[in-house]
């Protein structure tokens, strides 16, 4: 599969992020637990060099715990503060305060030398497209202050949110990056929907999906579809479209239907936890 999707308004989020970098402190970067690599937009780096930086690695109760754990380390020994969270339940996310003022300590006592006394933190929040930036706000802030969307780009201009006397967000819009070097992070950033679906061939999709797990995670599509191992990823496919009684007429298996379903079971965590890439690969 082969992926470019870098739409218009792509270009004038990140001139937008640009443009207001010199007004922040803090860029609080959310990636995606099972790809945290894969799901980092390497703009990021240079957008943000010379501030300080947080990793958060959301959505990580989708995603296995020693995985998660070995991912935190990998990102601190590069110099990050990382912290695994899961936004839609407020999981980790009351260390975040914390751990925001040890990443800025060093701008707090800058300031604290030439007078000024609480000053906010000011934390540009980042990140591609669904990967949970809009629900960690509004997680964190306890209050409806953004949209949230499980489809990407529902995020459209900037927003500045209060979330105390110590810290103030600017939440972006999502981007992406106009060319994926290694189609492989194109093929991982589908499988979690940060790529729009209408432009992917779904079944295809799902046959690699497939192939990952039944090399990974063997006992998954046993245990949730009750299918058993094929060389060939179609035949599972057609397995689960059966399992699934996805039929279209003349009683025939629709195996798209099935693919979207299995997608979906995949970004919805009800496959279970799974990682899709591991710090040693790096």
């Amino acid at each position: 599969m082969h992926f470019q999707w870098y739409p218009g308004h792509m270009t004038k989020a990140k001139r937008m992020m640009q443009e207001n970098i010199k007004l922040i402190d803090l860029v609080i970067e959310l990636v995606d637990a099972r790809i945290p690599l894969s799901s980092r937009n390497p703009d990021i780096d240079e957008l943000g060099k010379n501030k300080a930086r947080l990793i958060l690695l959301n959505k990580a109760d989708l995603a296995e715990d020693r995985w998660n754990d070995a991912w935190i380390r990998y990102f601190e020994e590069k110099g990050f503060s990382a912290l695994k969270v899961n936004s839609k339940k407020g999981g980790g996310l009351k260390a975040i305060q914390g751990v925001i003022a040890d990443a800025c300590k060093e701008k707090i006592e800058r300031d604290r030398k030439r007078g000024i006394l609480n000053r906010p933190v000011r934390a540009m929040v980042v990140g591609i497209p669904n990967v949970g930036k809009s629900t960690f706000i509004n997680t964190l802030a306890g209050k409806a202050c953004t949209k949230t969307g499980n489809k990407p780009g529902v995020t459209k201009g900037k927003q500045w949110i209060r979330l105390n006397k110590q810290v103030e967000l600017l939440d972006t819009p999502g981007i992406l990056w106009p060319k994926f070097e290694d189609q492989t992070v194109g093929l991982k950033l589908a499988y979690i929907g940060s790529i729009k679906d209408e432009i992917l061939n779904t079944e295809e999709l799902c046959a690699l999906l497939i192939c990952f797990l039944k090399e990974n995670y063997p006992e998954v599509l046993k245990e949730k579809y009750g299918i058993e191992a094929s060389d060939d990823p179609y035949v599972m496919l057609r397995g689960i479209a059966e399992n699934r009684h996805c039929l279209v007429r003349g009683n025939e298996f629709d195996t798209e239907k099935a693919a979207l379903l299995m997608l979906d079971d995949f970004r919805g965590g009800r496959l279970g936890r799974l990682t899709l890439e591991y710090p040693q690969e790096m």
